[in-house]
């Protein structure tokens, strides 16, 4: 039998190419995911481990910013003696480091990092720590000098001896490159620029009184635990220290979030084609098992017995799964040797000769591709112990063998029922987190229905899509559409290949048109100012660009927007963390706000603040409650509540209650902060577009700020928006390859198992031409049937995702037609291409060969 099974393999090698090519796939992201993330983490690691300070003392601030506010928290400048003195420190310096600056050069044009990374101006302390040297030019001196990191110096082309402009808090100013440092470690892709102390501390920070933290050096043979524990005891609670494994650890979580979106993104393609790799391998087999009947049939006659056989089907499955995760390994070697050069050419310089493969990587690849392959054959397997001795000596198949549609039906019905009773669950649901749960067990089972199904809806849909085929391709038309009636099990386990991609595309991009449609309407229902400055990246930005907007000639109302993370006491006894936007007095001018009781006036009134209503009915908070707020710097305020909004707020994202205040309240616990946004209306006798002209000209020396109206502000809202389905069109694209691959598999194997049948076609006048395009014709039916298939399971999934939208202050319903009727024709090309092989190698076949094959 093993002897059997192995020349039954080779015999068939080329019919399991395609299936292999799943497995590949699959394996290949989960080992690249795997390796990439182990790299970076490791190198990361490394860098961290060798650059953290023994001890490190930093500002205490609890609360963590959902949006930022702009504000530097800061530890006093003399703090750095009281540390020097306590026992076991062999140094200790000061440190200002600030990630909320912008740097350009003489044209206006940032240097900083364009690929997200942070642009970090620092002051210049080497130790044997230090993450760069000095390799060109001097260190600065005094103000007015600065050193610039080669690798932004090459970048953006600038040398010693040019002139960068710094945008900080306190106010931008002019310094001249004297200095290139070269990284020594990892350059994690952010741009730094270097100053020296005093005057980072005057420039970033706005006082030479302040620093960002206080990096100590333990003396020889002082464990940095029990440094840390002298320093604390000397210096007392209210800072927050760190050793070095503490810091290195706090910095790779950090670093971990971005190392989790790149590694769940790549698993979300593994799963993408392991999921659809599953009914590709399934129908392969099948049909394999199929055109095998009477060999098995042999077998069974010559004594093997209902196991063996089944054990035999079973071990070219395994064979399969170990060839393609052996193939699917290397591929993924391979992915992450490119990601680690996308993330070269991005900035962060990863070297591929560090490259971490560890134990988990060659595991969990063959337990992906060995048990995909294992589980989606052995159906097939339990199909093929059930071949009769008979077999053998009967011109038979067992291609339609198997259990009923009726058992189908009845399955996929429960399934079904349960799925849209979870669907409708979600639906009624009052709670984001519930009505999630509910959307994603609605979509399992629903696919699972559609998947079990499948076959009962063939003949209907088919007949229907295929009805014109008769009229318009007369006899060729109507045998296209009666193969893929034939095998109902078939047609649908092929469509579903297709059918999952597009259910994905289909369900995000409702979710996705929805979303936009809602923030489009939000927008007109809300913003009032006729123009509004932003961050191109949503940070804040200095005062000195407010105070150019005002000065601006033509420039009415300006109404500033600041954030602060906040903590508030409520009647209930719950401390809840949150984020208030602080707003200046004439906020109606600016903004349609919907009170269901107080007013703006009431809500920014010293001392007061405004909520969402369904967030105090939670609380239970009434106008006139005074609550307490505890700001950063454990600053606390009493302030009374004044108004209550309906403005349907978001909850989660750290911006639970749409709390609101005065901007002169906040300024008054927060004195620190920046402008988030600026709303600017035009004043008497000044037409909108030439304030805008000379709002774009007065903030020309400020390139991180844009000028936007509100057609512009919902252009940005589509753009974020459309960051999320590039990611959905992408692994659309992969689910499309893999199901062209099913459809070729299928109809390769289709053709091969008709062989004696088109020769008889040949034989009575069938031409080579009309054969291709029967076969392109069943090809393009099937793909159209998956096409509508996906797409009416995905807007399901899209009106149901919706509604947990709507929980989100998002009621807005909208279908992306343009992509529905794209999603349709493209089927048909799916469908064209994928017929191309196997019609092509159908019509080349001898005539008098085919009709004598057995």
């Amino acid at each position: 039998m093993l002897k059997a099974t192995l020349r039954s393999f080779l015999a068939h090698k080329g019919r399991l190419v395609l299936s292999a090519l799943a497995v590949i796939l699959s394996v290949a992201f989960v080992a690249g995911s795997l390796i990439f993330s182990d790299t970076v983490s490791r190198t990361f690691d490394r860098l961290f481990a060798s650059t953290s300070a023994d001890v490190m003392v930093a500002p205490k601030d609890e609360l963590e910013e959902a949006l930022p506010s702009g504000r530097t928290p800061t530890v006093p400048a003399g703090l750095k003696e009281k540390v020097a003195k306590v026992s076991g420190v062999a140094d200790a310096h000061i440190d200002v480091s600030v990630q909320n600056v912008t740097v350009v050069d003489r044209d206006n044009e940032s240097v900083g990092s364009t690929t997200g990374a942070p642009t970090v101006a620092t002051n210049w302390y080497p130790t044997d720590r230090s993450p760069v040297e000095l390799t060109s030019g001097h260190a600065p001196r005094g103000a007015g000098q600065a050193m610039l990191d080669a690798d932004t110096a090459d970048r953006k082309g600038v040398g010693i001896g040019d002139t960068l402009t710094i945008l900080a808090r306190p106010g931008s100013f002019e310094v001249e490159v004297v200095g290139i440092a070269t990284f020594t470690t990892t350059n994690p892709g952010a741009a730094l620029v270097f100053l020296d102390t005093p005057t980072a501390q005057r420039r970033l920070l706005g006082t030479a009184d302040t620093a960002t933290s206080v990096s100590v050096t333990a003396a020889e043979g002082v464990d940095d635990d029990v440094l840390k524990r002298r320093i604390a005891a000397e210096i007392g609670s209210g800072y927050e220290l760190e050793t070095a494994d503490e810091h290195a650890d706090s910095a790779a979580a950090s670093l971990g979030g971005f190392l989790d979106v790149v590694k769940y993104v790549m698993l979300g393609f593994a799963g993408v084609a392991v999921l659809v790799g599953v009914f590709l391998i399934v129908n392969t087999f099948s049909m394999l098992i199929a055109q095998r009947t009477r060999e098995l049939g042999l077998l069974r006659a010559l004594g093997a017995d209902r196991r063996q056989v089944r054990r035999s089907v079973l071990i070219e499955a395994l064979l399969l799964g170990l060839l393609g995760s052996t193939l699917g390994l290397a591929a993924g070697i391979g992915l992450a040797l490119g990601l680690i050069e996308l993330m070269g050419l991005l900035g962060m310089n990863l070297k591929s000769t560090e490259m971490v493969v560890t134990w988990a990587t060659p595991v969990a690849s063959y337990v992906v591709g060995v048990g995909v392959t294992f589980v989606a054959a052995y159906l097939p397997a339990r199909r093929a112990a059930h071949v009769s001795p008979m077999a053998a000596l009967a011109d038979a198949e067992i291609a339609g063998v198997g259990r009923p549609l009726k058992v189908r039906a009845v399955a996929g019905c429960v399934v079904g029922v349960a799925g849209a009773a979870a669907l409708a669950g979600c639906a009624a649901a009052d709670g984001t987190s519930s009505a999630a749960s509910f959307l994603g067990l609605g979509i399992v089972l629903t696919l699972v229905a559609t998947v079990v199904a499948g076959p009962l809806l063939v003949r209907p849909v088919i007949r229907v899509l295929g009805g014109a085929f008769p009229a318009v391709f007369g006899s060729v038309g109507r045998m296209s559409q009666r193969n893929a009636l034939r095998n109902p099990r078939r047609t649908g386990a092929t469509a579903a290949a297709l059918m999952v991609g597009l259910a994905l595309v289909g369900g995000l991009s409702v979710a996705s048109a929805s979303m936009t449609a809602s923030f489009d309407r939000r927008i007109d229902e809300t913003l009032g100012a006729d123009f509004v400055v932003q961050n191109s990246n949503f940070m804040p930005f200095s005062p000195e660009v407010t105070g150019k907007i005002e000065d601006t000639d033509g420039a009415g109302l300006v109404v500033r927007q600041r954030f602060s993370p906040l903590e508030l006491a409520l009647p209930d006894g719950r401390h809840v963390e949150s984020t208030a936007a602080g707003y200046d007095p004439r906020l109606d001018d600016i903004a349609h706000v919907t009170y269901t009781t107080g007013n703006s006036r009431a809500a920014l009134a010293p001392g007061h603040l405004g909520m969402d209503r369904e967030f105090a009915h939670k609380h239970r908070v009434r106008v006139g409650d005074v609550l307490t707020a505890t700001f950063p710097g454990r600053r606390e305020a009493k302030l009374t509540v004044g108004a209550f909004t309906d403005q349907g707020s978001p909850e989660g994202f750290g911006v639970e209650g749409g709390l609101f205040l005065g901007l002169g309240t906040l300024e008054k616990y927060v004195p620190d902060g920046q402008d988030s946004a600026v709303y600017v209306n035009t004043a008497a006798g000044t037409d909108a577009g030439t304030l805008r002209a000379r709002l774009e000209k007065t903030l020309d020396p400020y390139p991180q700020v844009q000028v936007r109206d509100q057609a512009d502000y919902k252009e940005l809202v589509r753009q974020q928006i459309a960051v999320m389905l590039y990611l959905v069109y992408a692994l659309l694209g992969l689910a499309i390859v893999i199901a062209v691959l099913g459809v070729v598999n299928t109809l390769a194997l289709s053709v091969v198992e008709r062989t004696r049948e088109i020769g008889l076609l040949r034989a009575i006048g069938l031409g080579r031409r009309q054969l291709r395009r029967m076969i392109r014709l069943e090809s393009v039916v099937i793909a159209v049937f998956g096409a509508l298939l996906g797409l009416a399971l995905g807007l399901v999934w899209g009106v149901a995702a919706q509604q947990v939208l709507a929980l989100q202050g998002m009621a807005e319903l909208a279908f992306p037609w343009t992509t529905i009727v794209a999603v349709v024709v493209g089927s048909v090309v799916v469908g064209l291409v994928a017929a191309l092989l196997p019609a092509l190698r159908a019509s080349r076949m001898n005539v008098l060969a085919a009709i004598a094959h057995e």
